[in-house]
């Protein structure tokens, strides 16, 4: 192992300034760790935040506010949270095993690293782990990449699964920096690869994810999290969708729609949703809005039955949630 240093903080102020001064936030540990003992991250300072007051859970009049340090078990439990946003709930429960989900934090799961083989392969190249050292992926094996907002640089798809709940219900997160604060919708705070793949989101150095804001919807508690995976056991998502409609009177006023597994950061699909507000429920509206999604898609050598795969579960997840089978139901 190589050499690092560790402090442990008890103020937003002394955690900022050292991640300013080049320090690496842990909390829960469950990713970052893990990479220093592949010896795929090396910190040369470790900032520990557990100390922070980041962990409530509370509604506002607006919106939902969870703290960036709460843990992804008591969110996925919380009374407030399954009663006034259950898909937040599912997705938590369905991203990770519960010893994991004991452990990570809500703001750690959202920066969690990718999942691609080559970025945990020290000799393959991989533009994430080394820049400029080539995407092993492109042209090996890619059957888990991604499908949208690739580039010739890196085709890796985002982990998260509560990100893409996120996306789909227009939550934004809190940053607390050296010199102010900010709110940023979840969707911003990751970039598309481009030619910077090892810059994966828009946090400036030094800043803090002080909570996560959900705005309450009418669409919010007639919702479901469907992720198809290679096993039944905890596994990361081959194609997952969040998807939440609001139907009123028989008609959909309003439709969310976002996807994991299939993107190199949570894909929101606002055509699709478009097309739903309006619509009657049933088939011919939910297989429109899937072929709406797949449109654009840019499937590599091992990776097209994501195409199809993506289409389907957006019309079972539609079906599950207009058959009264919401995650808050």
């Amino acid at each position: 192992m190589y050499p690092f240093s560790y402090v442990a903080v008890g103020d937003e102020q002394t955690a900022i300034a050292a991640a300013a001064a080049g320090g690496r936030f842990v909390a829960g540990g469950t990713t970052l760790i893990d990479l220093m003992r592949e010896e795929v991250e090396r910190p040369a300072h470790l900032v520990d935040i557990n100390a922070l007051p980041l962990r409530t859970v509370r509604l506002d009049d607006d919106a939902l506010v969870i703290g960036a340090l709460a843990r992804m078990a008591d969110v996925a439990e919380h009374p407030a949270i399954r009663r006034s946003q259950p898909l937040i709930a599912e997705a938590l429960i369905e991203g990770a095993s519960p010893q994991i989900r004991n452990m990570a934090s809500i703001g750690g799961n959202l920066l969690q690293r990718v999942r691609c083989p080559y970025f945990r392969t020290l000799d393959a190249p991989c533009n994430k782990r080394a820049p400029g050292s080539g995407c092993s992926a492109i042209e090996g094996a890619n059957a888990g990449h991604a499908l949208f907002g690739t580039s010739a640089h890196c085709v890796a798809t985002h982990p998260s699964d509560l990100a893409v709940a996120l996306v789909a219900l227009d939550a934004s997160v809190t940053l607390r920096g050296p010199s102010a604060s900010r709110r940023v919708a979840v969707e911003d705070l990751y970039r598309l690869p481009g030619d910077t793949p090892h810059l994966e989101h828009t946090l400036e150095r030094g800043e803090l994810i002080v909570d996560v804001r959900v705005p309450h919807g009418p669409y919010a508690r007639s919702a479901r999290y469907l992720k198809v995976r290679d096993r039944a056991s905890y596994e990361f998502a081959v194609v997952s969708v969040a998807a939440a409609l609001d139907i009123t009177d028989g008609v959909i006023r309003a439709a969310r729609l976002a996807a994991g597994g299939v993107g190199t950061r949570p894909w929101r699909f606002r055509a699709s949703e478009n097309a739903l507000a309006g619509q009657r429920p049933g088939r011919g509206a939910w297989e429109a809005a899937a072929r709406l999604a797949i449109d654009g898609a840019q499937p590599l050598s091992g990776n097209h039955f994501k195409v199809e795969l993506l289409r389907r579960a957006i019309v079972r997840t539609l079906e599950m949630i207009a058959a009264g089978d919401g995650a808050g139901s």
